[in-house]
Order: C-alpha cells, then structure tokens, then sequence
C-alpha cells in the first residue's frame, strides 16, 4: 500500500480515453472500434458517447455510424486568454509576412516535453509547405531548440536534457536559428524568437523555407524577415499586456 489516496475517475477517463483516440483518426471511428481501441466494453463506451455528443465534443454521421471530434476541443484552446493574445497578436503578422515571402509560417509554443503548433498561415503562391495546427514535435527540433534556448534558466535546466549543447550553441545571439529539416529533405527551417517581457522566448516564428521559383527571397532574407516579425509580434505582445502570460 501506497498510502496515496485514489482520486482516479473511472468516467473521465472514459471520455478522454475517447477524445484522444478520434483526435488521431481523421476519418472517424464506430463505436465497436473505440471499445477496441480503449479496452472498454461496447456498453461503457455507449454511455460516454451519448454524454459526449449531448455535449457537443462530438459528433457522430447517421449513415455510417462515425464518430468524429467537433470543433469543441479547438474552441476551448483558443479561449485560453494566454494563447488567445498571442494569437490575436502573431496572426495579422504572420500574415503579412507570408505575403511577403510567399511561403508558409507557424507559430509554436513549448507543450510539456514537447513543441505544439498553436497558428499557421499557407503560403499565397501556388506551391507551399504547411503544418497542421496542434501538431506536436520533439524538443530536438529546430523550433523546439529555439524555445529552450531561450527559456527561463530553471525551465531551461529542466529541458536541456533533450536537447543537444551543441544545437542549443548554434542560435543565435538575436535567437534565431537556420537547419536542414532532417524529416523534410529539400526544407531549411528558418527559426526566429517571440519574447516575453522579462525577455524569454514566449513562442518561436518558424519557416519552413522551400526554394522555389515562387519566392523571390532566398533563405538569408527570408530568415532576415522572420526575426523582424517575430519582434514585431513581441512588441505587439507587450502592447496588449499580453507577453508576460
């Protein structure tokens, strides 16, 4: 015996067992496949489904039997006041400075041990690279690298683990950072650093830089344009009140 008193949740865990398996299955799932997938039986997973599209977290297709996630969990999110100013701050300038470039940006914060993808805007030429908003990526990353070398120090220590000396030792002194996509062949990610007020890295601006005949920048400007609209979203940050959330 541990002496640990037992706060588990038997429902809850039902229902967020349930939410994370369809957040991983585009296409859906039944209800027999959900049982499977969580270990429940068909009969507990009935219930949680019935409360759970009661509540509007999902919905189910009629004809096929489906259940799908609403747009509940991504309006939740974005209601988070923290997020939402960044948001509301980065996104009119990442737009801009796609438009610009003529190629894709994202906007990705430190999530755990891990680097989540919380805003995204498409490059407006006909060719592109994107990533999906809540997409997660490891702390080795180019922007998770950014993000801990620009961290508070004790939150800095408590990464550093995960991340290479030598990959923190290439950002730069302004916090951006250039590397080869090691999963993308063809991609250079060009990383620069959003701060917050005490001057840590509250987000980084990430570009994932293809050279095509759409982008009239090369690669040293286009890094050049990321790092003034990252502090053009810092001081939009502070502005607002925002950068110290």
């Amino acid at each position: 015996m541990s002496g640990q008193p037992d706060y588990s949740a038997p429902a809850v865990d039902k229902a967020l067992d349930v939410l994370e398996v369809l957040a991983d299955r585009a296409e859906g799932a039944t209800q027999t496949e959900l049982a499977e997938a969580t270990g429940r039986s068909v009969g507990q997973i009935f219930r949680v489904l019935v409360v759970l599209e009661n509540r509007g977290w999902i919905i189910r297709d009629r004809a096929s039997g489906l259940y799908s996630l609403s747009m509940a969990p991504f309006d939740l999110a974005h209601r988070h006041p923290p997020l939402r100013g960044l948001l509301v701050a980065a996104t009119p300038v990442m737009r801009g400075l796609a438009a610009e470039i003529r190629q894709s940006c994202n906007l990705a914060v430190l999530d755990g041990d891990a680097v989540r993808v919380v805003a995204q805007v498409e490059s407006p030429a006909d060719f592109g690279y994107r990533v999906r908003v809540g997409a997660a990526f490891p702390l080795a990353s180019a922007t998770g690298t950014v993000l801990v070398a620009g961290a508070p120090p004790e939150l800095r220590a408590a990464l550093a683990g995960a991340v290479d000396p030598a990959a923190l030792a290439e950002v730069a002194t302004d916090g951006s950072l250039r590397r080869h996509d090691p999963r993308e062949p063809g991609i250079a990610d060009l990383v620069a650093t959003v701060r917050d007020a005490r001057g840590h890295a509250r987000a980084a601006l990430t570009v994932p830089y293809v050279a095509t005949s759409f982008s009239e920048a090369d690669a040293d400007r286009v890094r050049d344009l990321a790092i003034e609209a990252a502090a053009a979203i810092t001081t939009r940050l502070a502005g607002a009140g925002g950068a110290a959330g």
